[in-house]
């Protein structure tokens, strides 16, 4: 029989599209769902999530947290080894952690609203080309 007992961890990695933002042992990890927040152990039975925009929280074996801000992803445990794989996430202190977000959703918001006018002056353009298209075929 194993006497690992409580002492026992789980992999984890955070995966974000340019690489592995993270990996460490963890005793305990807490994340969010669309259905609420849950709690994994090294011992519970093998799981997969989607995962909301919240707060992701590991904890070591002896008691000192991690804790990252992610986006949706998606979270699959199987035996001991735990994979987070996300489109954003920031690792940091819980306090900081807010401003991190609310600073990167602003510049997030600012790059859309540049995208969204350059699609809508691509719009205009085109619209323009067919009526100078049809005017010039029907003249």
């Amino acid at each position: 029989m194993s006497t690992e007992g409580s002492s026992m961890t789980m992999r984890i990695k955070v995966i974000v599209p340019s690489g592995v933002l993270a990996e460490q042992q963890a005793a305990k990890l807490v994340a969010e769902a669309s259905d609420g927040s849950f709690c994994l152990l090294p011992r519970h039975v093998d799981f997969v999530a989607v995962l909301v925009p919240g707060i992701l929280t590991l904890t070591s074996a002896d008691g000192e947290e991690t804790f990252f801000a992610v986006d949706e992803g998606l979270l699959v445990k199987h035996g001991t080894d735990v994979r987070v794989s996300t489109w954003n996430a920031l690792q940091g202190k819980l306090g900081e952690l807010q401003q991190a977000v609310l600073a990167q959703f602003r510049e997030q918001g600012e790059q859309e609203q540049q995208a969204r006018h350059a699609l809508d002056r691509l719009e205009t353009s085109l619209v323009q080309q067919v009526l100078d298209w049809d005017g010039r075929r029907h003249a």
